[in-house]
């Protein structure tokens, strides 16, 4: 290959990603944009603590259906036509949730919203498995996350100024838009596979068995598609492997808990369990996520340069599991206080991340696109979960007393609620000392001889 040609496919493979990484801003804007304007949602649809808890894990229930299918279909269909649909119809979900005059209207756009990013993010792991080097990969996947976070940070105080000034309604319709625009884009720009960039055609496989562990550089040929054994071999194979489960504990744990927080009740809790300002409260989630677009970097890149995951997941999750005790004691501290501890609690979620390089690690490459969507799903499926649950506990201990149409939790209320979210980060520290340690290179060949 010459310089030229180099030249050429590093450019094309940059472009690409970076339209994948787009659509990914997106989807992590569209996952805790709830929490931003939590006060309007409750306002505009005179909701329970229940009732918005449902509204805001419709998009994790999706999510969570969505993973292993999503792995399926990426690793047959391709990226490309998946972010494609994806970005049609979460475009056409934000447009309805922007119009929505009820809650029902509501739910079925935020299903909508959900269904369409739910293939974005397994979509990108698996361009970046193909497009780039497997001792890159959670580097690059550390950056991408970087650059994808910024959709959560402008879900704290962006959304919540401008729901105060223009209202939630017309910011939603602006995604829409933007959203079937990125699908368009990634029709446009983003290929399967290197060989497919260049105008290859890649090998026809010869048989309806997972294809081989390719050599080092060599791109694997694609699955034949829709073949039900290749599809239901490769799927047992990762979900058998007892080797995947601790990657996936600890994904349901440190991400179910950042989901159900982050996405949701972070916000309420800040503004009436803790009694600050809007502003100060928005404040505080833009630092959590911004601690955790950090930490996605630079948890990834240590790790890659220490060769080491185990160690790196048990240090930062540990850290993590000992703030939660403060927020459940109500302990009174100043702004500062607070401030870095919401920045320190998202730079040791992000250690979550290194979950689906453990996953994929242990498992054939060929099957990455699935081993990965298996361990992302845990996670997905807590936040489902804890986000209606935590509203179920503050309804059983409400007072009464409401303001404005929209009711008022005490304290303790918070506090009773948060206890179930702090239990599931504690679980993902609990589970990051069973990880098996790859030493950033897949050993699901020597796992298969310990088996046999």
């Amino acid at each position: 290959m010459t310089l030229d040609s180099d030249n050429g496919h590093a450019r094309r493979r940059l472009i690409a990603l970076a339209v994948v990484v787009a659509a990914y801003v997106l989807s992590f804007f569209q996952r805790f944009a709830p929490a931003g304007i939590a006060p309007d949602l409750a306002a505009a649809f005179q909701t329970s603590a229940t009732s918005l808890g449902v509204l805001a894990a419709t998009y994790f229930y999706v999510y969570t259906v969505m993973q292993v299918p999503t792995g399926i279909l990426v690793d047959t269909l391709g990226p490309r036509r998946i972010l494609l649909v994806g970005g049609l119809v979460a475009g056409g979900g934000s447009l309805l949730f922007s119009q929505a005059g009820s809650l029902d209207a509501a739910l079925v756009g935020r299903t909508l919203i959900g269904l369409g990013v739910s293939v974005v993010f397994i979509a990108m792991l698996k361009f970046i498995a193909v497009w780039f080097e497997e001792q890159r990969f959670a580097s690059v996947v550390g950056a991408s996350m970087l650059v994808g976070n910024f959709g959560s940070v402008l879900a704290g105080s962006p959304l919540s100024w401008a729901a105060q000034h223009v209202g939630w309604r017309g910011v939603f319709v602006a995604v829409g838009i933007v959203s079937l625009l990125l699908g368009l884009l990634a029709w446009l720009l983003v290929r399967d596979r290197p060989r497919a960039a260049e105008g290859a055609v890649p090998p026809a496989p010869t048989s309806g068995v997972v294809p081989p562990e390719p050599s080092v550089g060599v791109v694997p040929p694609e699955h034949p598609r829709f073949d039900r054994t290749v599809i239901l071999t490769g799927l047992l194979r990762v979900v058998k492997n007892r080797a995947t489960w601790p990657a996936v504990f600890v994904n349901t744990g440190l991400s179910g808990s950042f989901f159900a927080f982050g996405g949701l009740w972070a916000m309420p809790f800040l503004t009436q369990g803790m009694g600050m300002s809007r502003d100060l409260a928005g404040g505080h989630l833009s630092l959590y996520f911004a601690g955790f677009a950090l930490g996605c970097l630079s948890i990834g890149t240590l790790s890659d340069r220490m060769r080491r995951r185990k160690p790196v997941v048990i240090l930062s999750a540990g850290i993590l599991a000992l703030i939660w005790p403060v927020w459940l004691a109500g302990v009174s501290l100043p702004p500062a206080a607070t401030l870095f501890l919401f920045g320190l609690m998202g730079l040791m979620t992000a250690s979550f991340t290194l979950s689906w390089a453990c996953a994929k690690e242990v498992n054939p490459p060929a099957l990455s696109g699935m081993s990965t969507s298996v361990a992302n799903m845990g996670g997905f499926l807590m936040g489902a979960l804890l986000q209606p649950a935590v509203g179920k506990i503050m309804d059983l201990r409400w007072s009464g007393s409401i303001d404005d149409g929209v009711r008022i939790y005490a304290p303790e209320d918070y506090r009773w609620g948060l206890l179930l979210i702090a239990g599931a980060a504690w679980l993902g520290a609990a589970a990051a000392w069973f990880v098996r340690e790859t030493h950033c290179r897949n050993v699901w060949k020597e796992i298969a001889k310990e088996t046999t």
